[in-house]
């Protein structure tokens, strides 16, 4: 069999004797782990090692691989200079990834000038050298592409490796939540608990579906570093029963450190998670179309035409007399498993009705957001599509006035503008709302800014 086994890791430096320098200690037990991995590995003599870093190079719509030849890389950043790696990689192998992805335009190849090995990339080796030294070497970075591209990525290598025939071991570089303990580095958040008990059980019961419809507010409280690896993995290990083995867990430090092996068995269609993912959100999208306002509607339509025809929608004569007659600043906003794909809108009104500024929002929020490439006619199954009407701007002369929740605002500063909507997952708070918007328009904390707020009616 191509696929020898996988291994879950994680990578803090301070785990290097070298680095640490006795304070390693006090994750002895993850040490005690990470030997154990390293003569599994060695058991198994494998011809080729893929590790996914979430440390290497990082791209928001592509997975970087690393060029072919030979890697190099130190601890000198972590005061040890003395501990170097110089890695050869695998050009055939790379070689035929690329050509997958290609065929699957599907956006992963190599990075040229980037082949520095990262320390989530140097940690699993220092144990792994210890042990096995006759192995290729694939280094790829995770991105910030959906969940599902990123189980994908690791299809890809999956097809790759039984094309060529490659003895290969995956190693998911990554460390669980980064805030579990108040006096941590990064404090503590409630969520950071959660995360890695259902990380440990999904990893215990080989639940890789659960990967992919993970909760993102979770993940995301919890400043995790590895899920995407993980989920690499998982896509590497698609079809597959799998025999799993927790071999410890450590959260001493305020971050999480969990590891595990993961060794495939005899196929079985029912682990195609992706298959079933995609089927069950296309299940989701076509309910929630059944059922959605004329506001949504319409916009769907007009993203629907333009990415089809890339024809502008002419505004239906049978809507509602508030969308043919009323004006209003509109934001369209598209999503796709989860995550954003388009927004687009303006704060006050443009075009002579609502429906005009649905349609025309709709049109560049799917084909000129300068944050995405176009939508593409096989996205359109699994958008997810809200349209937010805005209401007049006030002038915020207290904080006190603002409420995260129920009301969107516009950060100014002389030409600079910065707007946000109401009621994001990801904000927590007024004065986080504030500090996004004022990023989002370049404005520094030297600024002087003024605040105004508005309200929406959110039609989803």
């Amino acid at each position: 069999m191509s696929l020898l086994a996988s291994f879950m890791v994680p990578h803090p430096p301070l785990i290097i004797p070298e680095v640490g320098c006795g304070r390693e200690k006090m994750i002895q037990e993850t040490i005690d782990a990470y030997h154990l991995i390293g003569k599994e590995i060695a058991s198994l003599k494998p011809d080729l090692i893929i590790l996914s870093s979430p440390h290497a190079m990082m791209y928001s719509d592509y997975f970087s691989i690393l060029p072919v030849n030979h890697y190099t890389g130190s601890f000198e950043r972590f005061g040890a200079s003395q501990l170097s790696f110089s890695e050869v990689g695998d050009k055939e192998f790379i070689d035929c990834v690329q050509n997958i992805a290609k065929e699957e335009n599907f956006p992963m190849g190599v990075i040229p000038n980037d082949s520095y090995l990262d320390h989530g990339s140097m940690v699993p080796l220092y144990f792994i050298r210890k042990y096995y030294n006759d192995f290729s070497l694939m280094v790829v970075g995770i991105s910030g592409l959906s969940y599902v591209e990123h189980y994908r990525a690791g299809m890809i290598l999956q097809k790759a490796a039984n094309a060529l025939k490659r003895h290969c071991v995956y190693i998911a570089s990554g460390d669980l939540s980064h805030k579990l303990k108040e006096d941590g580095p990064y404090g503590f958040v409630p969520e950071s608990v959660i995360y890695d008990q259902m990380i440990m059980k999904i990893c215990k019961n080989t639940s890789f579906f659960d990967f992919l419809t993970f909760d993102h507010s979770i993940s995301d409280s919890a400043s995790e570093c590895g899920h995407r690896s993980f989920l690499m993995m998982s896509g590497f290990l698609d079809g597959f029963q799998v025999k799993s083995n927790v071999l410890s867990y450590q959260d001493v430090t305020g971050v999480g450190y969990g590891i595990c092996s993961f060794y495939p068995l005899l196929k079985d269609s029912n682990r195609h998670f992706l298959s079933i993912y995609l089927d069950q959100e296309k299940e989701i999208i076509n309910h929630k179309r059944n059922h959605m306002d004329s506001y949504v509607s319409l916009a769907f339509a007009a993203i629907q035409k333009y990415v089809l025809s890339h024809e502008r929608l002419k505004v239906p004569t049978d809507l509602d007399d508030e969308l043919l007659t009323k004006r209003a600043g509109v934001f369209v906003s598209i999503h796709k498993f989860h995550q954003l794909r388009g927004c687009i809108g303006t704060v006050g009104a443009v075009e002579d009705s609502i429906a005009e500024e649905i349609i025309d929002r709709a049109i560049s929020a799917c084909s000129s957001d300068p944050r995405f490439s176009p939508i593409t006619e096989e996205e359109l199954d699994y958008l997810d599509i809200s349209v937010d009407v805005l209401g007049p701007l006030e002038e915020v002369m207290d904080i006190n006035m603002l409420d995260e929740k129920k009301y969107g605002i516009v950060v100014t500063s002389g030409f600079k503008r910065g707007v946000l909507l109401p009621n994001i997952d990801s904000i927590h708070s007024v004065s986080e709302q504030i500090e996004v918007a004022k990023s989002k328009a370049n404005i520094s904390s030297d600024d002087v800014f003024s605040i105004q707020r508005f309200e929406v009616i959110r039609h989803f």
